[in-house]
């Protein structure tokens, strides 16, 4: 929608996102100051560290210029635009580090940046800013091993190259699940569960979105009157609420056992199918996506040295990918539906 909303006394506020998130001025000195205090608020009371959302857009372009583009959504992340990823933002972030460092503990902030290349990634985690950020090139990477590799590659390079660790994710609360990503139903789970191992098995840290655990797919036939997400209802093919609809725990029972007893409906309501898909169910199953999750991440644990050690690429057939971790682990994945020997 429009980013820029008149208020009755006829001044003109932007927002790049909801009317309703109206975007702050950070060329005056009392943001700087409020978000400190709030951010010290947290600090105070324990907490670990934070997520910065949408942490490339506080500044924007001197000039404030129009993109000049009618679908200005499909740029971010891909291309440059004049109000994401302007080099003004690290000061912000240099700024925030060193509150971040100045209390005990590691506190630590992870960037959540939609920029063009991995590359201008590497800017948001160098030595004083961010301490990690998401890598949604890799989460967008198609069913190739080539393009894979590539990500993988490149991922490790420049995260490497300002002394960073890698990141990985496969799926988020923005993006449709990549079960449905993938191909949906059985051959979707089959390649969620490839992508699984491959991704446990790099170095760096790996970021796990609620339910994929589960092998859960893209609720595709929500009712129409609860799509509620403001992104839906400015594109009807972009909402974001079959990737938001709440986990199951139990086989059965109202809502699977999500919500407190007594409430009819949780905000997004669950296909009546999931029973199997339910944290209940897949434990009792050792074949469950659920169980191969919980058995890579106790080798993960079990091999604490496995986030350091390096990869090395090792040959094999077209469509698949093989690389070993130090001097043990092997990890091979085969992207091609038909059976490979290697």
């Amino acid at each position: 929608g429009p980013a820029w909303t008149r208020l009755p006394d006829g001044q003109w506020y932007l927002h790049l996102f909801a009317p309703e998130q109206p975007d702050l001025n950070w060329d005056n000195p009392e943001v700087h100051a409020e978000f400190e205090s709030i951010l010290r608020f947290w600090l105070d009371l324990g907490v670990d560290g934070f997520r910065i959302d949408v942490s490339h857009g506080m500044v924007k372009a001197e000039g404030l210029p129009d993109v000049g583009h009618p679908d200005q959504v499909k740029m971010i992340g891909t291309e440059v635009v004049p109000f994401f990823d302007q080099d003004g933002v690290h000061a912000i972030h240099r700024a925030w580090r060193r509150l971040l460092d100045s209390y005990p503990g590691e506190r630590i902030g992870v960037a959540e940046a939609w920029v063009p290349t991995l590359q201008r990634l590497a800017n948001y985690v160098r030595p004083d800013e961010m301490h990690q950020a998401f890598n949604f090139h890799f989460l967008t990477t198609p069913w190739q091993a080539a393009a894979f590799r590539s990500v993988i590659d490149e991922s490790l390079a420049s995260a490497g190259s300002v002394g960073a660790p890698a990141t990985w994710v496969l799926s988020n609360h923005d993006v449709k699940r990549h079960v449905t990503r993938y191909g949906h139903g059985e051959l979707g789970l089959r390649r969620a569960r490839a992508a699984a191992l491959m991704t446990l098995a790099l170095p760096g840290s790996t970021y796990i979105y609620q339910g994929e655990e589960l092998g859960l797919p893209e609720v595709l036939d929500l009712p129409e009157e609860y799509l509620q997400d403001p992104q839906r209802l400015r594109n009807p093919d972009d909402g974001r609420d079959g990737c938001r609809v709440p986990i199951p725990w139990v086989d059965a029972g109202p809502h699977f056992g999500f919500s407190m007893p007594g409430i009819e409906q949780t905000w997004l309501p669950m296909p009546g199918s999931w029973g199997p898909l339910s944290v209940q169910s897949q434990l009792r199953d050792p074949a469950s996506t659920l169980q191969l999750y919980r058995k890579a991440l106790r080798l993960r644990r079990e091999r604490r040295s496995l986030a350091e050690e390096p990869l090395t690429w090792l040959s094999s057939p077209e469509g698949t990918l093989a690389f070993r971790r130090g001097d043990g682990l092997v990890c091979t994945v085969n992207l091609t539906g038909e059976p490979v020997e290697l």
